[in-house]
């Protein structure tokens, strides 16, 4: 017999959602190309998904595509549409409307058993920039230093116990009960489950400093590490 020439597996992958506010079409432009330069490893040329859920009924939904396509993103799909007129736009376009689940409750999530880790992956060496660096169903501990344009990818926790200058994606299976802990926190990028902060967005009390970051109701949060 032979074989099939399709399979169809289970997977999950983590996409940035942008979130567009009813704005000048330039000034949105102008807003995505700025995050975009912040993060250009993170950004740059990426698949995301546009939530519209802030845009009113009659937004020109071509020419706002058209804005994404100029700054190099990739537009997967589009999320939070309740206007039927938009949606048949949308679906024209030939893209997909995406329903975002919606978040669990911290509490709810803590009733479910947590997948145990069956070992820690630990690095002992400086990450250099370029470098990538993934804990598959654990947490990740790196004892040195992370450079800029480095990245750290782990479905568990991470600890960094040195200066963190690139990025640090926790939780990347979608655990929102992974946290990131650093001691010298000046990185260009955190994020837990999907949610993130570019550096711009960290509060500038906790730059270079030692923290602890970790989602609460869905959104990033940040405290002193004791």
């Amino acid at each position: 017999m032979s074989q099939t020439p399709i399979e169809l597996k289970g997977s999950s992958f983590t996409l940035s959602v942008i979130h567009v506010h009813d704005a000048q079409p330039e000034d949105i432009r102008q807003a995505l190309q700025k995050k975009i330069e912040q993060a250009p490893d993170f950004l740059k040329e990426a698949p995301v998904v546009v939530n519209v859920s802030a845009l009113p009924h009659d937004v020109n939904w071509p020419q706002l595509r058209r804005i994404f396509s100029a700054t190099g993103l990739y537009v997967v799909g589009v999320s939070g549409c309740r206007d039927e007129q938009l949606k048949r736009a949308i679906v024209r376009s030939g893209l997909p409307l995406l329903n975002e689940g919606k978040p669990q409750k911290r509490a709810a999530a803590a009733s479910i058993a947590p997948v145990v880790a069956q070992k820690t992956k630990r690095i002992d060496v400086p990450v250099r920039s370029g470098q990538q660096i993934y804990a598959r169903n654990c947490d990740l501990i790196v004892t040195s230093s992370v450079s800029a344009g480095a990245e750290l990818i782990a479905d568990g926790n991470i600890h960094i116990y040195g200066m963190m200058r690139g990025r640090a994606l926790a939780g990347a299976s979608g655990d929102a009960l992974c946290q990131i802990f650093c001691t010298h926190l000046s990185p260009e990028l955190v994020s837990i489950a999907g949610q993130y902060w570019l550096s711009d967005q960290i509060p500038a009390e906790f730059a270079g400093k030692a923290a602890r970051l970790s989602l609460q109701d869905n959104t990033l949060t940040i405290q002193p590490l004791n």
